[in-house]
């Protein structure tokens, strides 16, 4: 039986996953490659999935190539397809043996650390699941990305997406004992002017994703607000990179609390201004709102609804 005949009688949702690969990728060699074949095989296959549907799916040009009007409303309807129908595969084959590919994004810092260990229990209770870990602070694009999930610290506005905040992880002002040595005695319990004005005139270092020339925070023990101002001698994307150049004495930093534990408990880092706190930060499960999810999805998502808020340095979320 040849591929034509195959495809087209027998497998029509690899059609649509290999148009998908198609649109994701953004040329057949692209998607060829990914897939493990050829790119004639790869355009055949497209071709015959053109020829079910009756509709033009993709056009090329010297540009290269792009979908169509039918092409998108394909590509927005394939997914939901596909995992439906995995959905429906797992549930019948019943009981714990999940099987598949998960595609995650999580954040830097987390990914590389706090998040390893649930992992690893999570692939050890799944032998036949496998995971694409990729490390990114940004909320991905899941119309254009093969992403099935996404962990992100902060605030979250897309109305497309289901967002479920597991926790919040409090902030805390640090810096080198030389460092802090340097502001006058009792700063906290002044007037919040003279506070930001001192500290404004310190040196900073910024994570540019939460704040970048400014800090807003909040009486320790009442409503009390204040904001400093301030041109930071460093600024970065990565967590870790900031707190290192905090234990280098380059400037004050405002972290995740879970990240310097250790650092406050041997003495490399001191909490400055105790009495003012700022506003702790979300921490989400995104995805998009599709009907069905399938089940070595929905088996992640409850570990990390399970294991996130119990983590060290996170605190429950409060009802505002």
């Amino acid at each position: 039986m040849n591929d034509a005949n195959r495809d087209s009688g027998q497998d029509r949702l690899a059609l649509l996953q290999t148009f998908l690969r198609v649109a994701e990728a953004g040329s057949f060699s692209a998607a060829a490659l990914q897939l493990a074949t050829t790119q004639p095989t790869v355009s055949r296959r497209v071709q015959m999935l053109e020829s079910l549907l009756g509709a033009r799916l993709v056009e090329r040009s010297t540009r290269g190539l792009r979908l169509t009007e039918e092409g998108e409303r394909c590509a927005a309807q394939a997914q939901d397809l596909i995992d439906g129908w995995q959905s429906l595969a797992e549930e019948l084959e019943g009981g714990e043996d999940l099987s598949g590919t998960l595609r995650l994004r999580v954040p830097h810092a987390f990914g590389q650390s706090q998040l390893i260990e649930p992992l690893a229990a999570f692939l050890c209770k799944h032998p036949r699941v496998s995971v694409e870990w990729m490390l990114q602070d940004q909320l991905p694009d899941f119309s254009r990305e093969n992403v099935d999930c996404s962990l992100l610290v902060g605030e979250i506005s897309q109305p497309n997406l289901i967002a479920t905040q597991l926790a919040e992880i409090p902030r805390v002002l640090v810096a080198t004992p030389q460092l802090a040595k340097k502001l006058p005695k009792g700063l906290g319990k002044k007037p919040p002017e003279e506070i930001a004005a001192v500290l404004g005139a310190q040196p900073w270092l910024a994570l540019l994703a939460f704040y970048r020339d400014g800090v807003d925070l909040r009486a320790a023990d009442g409503e009390e607000r204040m904001h400093i101002a301030f041109r930071p001698r460093l600024g970065t994307d990565s967590l870790f990179a900031l707190i290192e150049s905090a234990r280098r004495g380059l400037g004050f930093a405002l972290v995740s609390q879970w990240a310097v534990f250790d650092d406050m408990a041997e003495g490399r880092l001191v909490r400055v201004l105790p009495e003012w706190c700022a506003s702790p930060l979300p921490i989400s499960l995104v995805y998009p709102s599709r009907r069905l999810q399938p089940a070595r999805l929905r088996a992640f998502l409850q570990v990390m609804r399970d294991v996130i808020p119990t983590m060290r340095g996170m605190r429950e979320t409060r009802r505002r």
